[in-house]
């Protein structure tokens, strides 16, 4: 990396140093859609004049995304203006001092076994991700508690796939993960990647014994590819995923995951 390039990536970082702006960073990421001035002021318990300050320097550095609509729908004059609105970026920040590069590794390791093609290399890929997914059940089983029941086992599911940058969510019927943690491989070596990212999983659910819960393949835009498939007894004792939490002046707590 430049030092140009490094420069860069540390004063994205240092764009979330400031507690107001963390907070609304971290409440528009996690929605689905996209926000409104209004509605992350209100999130984060902040005027509508500085959350729009923050939330512009957020997009400045590259960190969200912004667009423009009516939010009534109407059109033609009348109408009242279009709101700003903000969605996360798809900017990727990673500082390592020392620098290091191991997407550089992953990405000559990934080539190297989609030019080698033998089905032992992916097999052995494959129950190679299994097996590390099982290590990630049972650090979450051990956390869990001496004898845990079904819920705190699916609690302890989510929170390790948060842990390791799924972004895990409940939808009907599925835990659906809302950023994949390997997608600067995965333009380049779908196949590959999304099938090790499928063990992975497969060896984290087995784990932790979860019956009526599958990981399966379900590509979506803006999701990852893989999916947490529930059973009805499964998706009833579901909890939500741990919320994200920041600190504003005064003490006040900051809960990312209002409005959900």
């Amino acid at each position: 990396m430049a030092t140009t390039a490094l420069e860069h990536q540390i004063a994205g970082l240092a764009a979330l140093d400031e507690p107001v702006r963390r907070s609304l960073y971290f409440y528009v990421a996690h929605r689905q859609g996209e926000v409104s001035r209004d509605e992350a002021a209100q999130a984060v318990g902040v005027s509508r004049t500085l959350a729009g300050f923050h939330l512009d320097r957020l997009a400045h550095e590259g960190l969200l995304d912004t667009s423009f609509r009516r939010l009534s729908g109407r059109t033609g004059p009348g109408a009242g203006r279009p709101a700003k609105l903000y969605r996360r970026s798809g900017r990727q920040l990673e500082v390592s001092l020392p620098q290091r590069r191991y997407e550089l590794a992953a990405r000559i390791l990934a080539a190297a076994i989609d030019a080698s093609r033998p089905r032992q290399t992916r097999s052995a890929l494959r129950k190679t991700a299994r097996r590390i997914g099982g290590r990630i059940a049972a650090d979450a089983r051990a956390r869990a508690g001496s004898r845990p029941g079904r819920k705190r086992l699916l609690a302890g599911m989510v929170a390790a796939l948060a842990e390791h940058g799924y972004e895990p969510e409940q939808a009907t019927g599925e835990v659906r993960l809302r950023n994949c943690p390997f997608q600067a491989l995965v333009s380049e070596h779908r196949e590959l990647v999304c099938g090790m990212n499928l063990a992975l999983l497969e060896g984290v659910v087995e784990g932790l014994d979860l019956a009526g819960v599958r990981a399966v393949l379900a590509p979506r835009p803006g999701l990852c590819c893989v999916s947490l498939g529930l059973g009805a007894r499964t998706t009833k004792a579901m909890v939500r995923p741990p919320k994200v939490r920041a600190v504003l002046p005064r003490g006040q707590g900051v809960d990312a995951g209002a409005g959900r």
